[in-house]
């Protein structure tokens, strides 16, 4: 290692304890560029924190008891949507740089090259939607948001096949499912500003799940193990939920998921 190098570690840690938003969303942004541009050795001194830096708002709530949206054209709905995904994205930066963290050590280089690339990427989305809450004169933490992005990192923090079941294959895979219908909630609503926002981040959730699938079936590759059948096992022990339908299957199918992999959770 050349001492003179920062190390990967140490710009992920300092972008993952960041609690001020900006802060976080600047170091991600600096670790991502550091990274591309050969400015950090490959070292792992840190180990990832149990929790990541966090600002003081939103409040966190149990999903249970989070506020329902109806009317999805009035404003109040739309910023409240609009507030929902971009808790979703800022806990997404925290999710993608504790994956390099936790796991990349054992790791081929390419693993952190992506989920680095998903660490920009969800920085990127996040501060979209900052910018798209504030022509409401809105912002983020103005609303109550759940914790239950972070619980499913919590929940997986020892196992690397079980976060990539969980989090790109399960919870990601999701978005793909819903956001079509968001976007035309929007649409409907005349808000095209908000609908371009959601088209960027739902192309993005493409590739992203693709990197969650490349690297589910080169661990289950490396260890000799069926992907489906794995895949089924940890949805089982490691996911709250259930897995329903509709499917989004064409966006699934982009991303690599083919209907068989994950049709027969549904009936279990």
């Amino acid at each position: 290692m050349n001492s003179s190098k920062k190390t990967l570690s140490q710009s992920i840690i300092a972008a993952l304890s960041a609690s001020k938003g900006s802060e976080k969303i600047s170091l991600t942004f600096n670790c991502y560029e550091d990274w591309k541009e050969g400015k950090l050795d490959f070292s792992f001194e840190y180990t990832a924190p149990d929790r990541p830096g966090r600002p003081n708002i939103p409040e966190l709530l149990l999903p249970k008891d989070m506020p329902r949206r109806r009317n999805a054209k009035a404003k109040a709905a739309r910023i409240a949507m609009l507030h929902a995904i971009a808790h979703i994205e800022f806990n997404a930066i925290d999710l993608a740089l504790d994956i390099v963290l936790r796991f990349g050590s054992k790791m081929p280089r390419e693993f952190s090259d992506d989920w680095l690339n998903v660490a920009n990427d969800e920085a990127r989305d996040f501060v979209l939607l900052e910018k798209r809450l504030a022509d409401f004169n809105s912002f983020y933490g103005a609303l109550p948001a759940h914790d239950g992005l972070w619980q499913s990192a919590e929940n997986t923090s020892h196992d690397l096949l079980a976060r990539l079941a969980i989090v790109p294959l399960v919870l990601e895979a999701r978005g793909l499912d819903v956001t079509p219908t968001l976007i035309a909630k929007f649409e409907s609503a005349n808000d095209y500003k908000s609908s371009e926002a959601l088209k960027i981040i739902y192309e993005e959730e493409i590739d992203h799940v693709k990197a969650g699938y490349k690297w589910f079936n080169y661990i289950c590759e490396l260890k000799g193990l069926n992907p489906q059948t794995k895949y089924l096992e940890l949805v089982k022990i490691y996911f709250a939920g259930s897995l329903k339908p509709p499917f989004n299957i064409e966006a699934r199918k982009s991303a690599g998921l083919a209907e068989d992999f994950y049709m027969p959770m549904v009936h279990n």
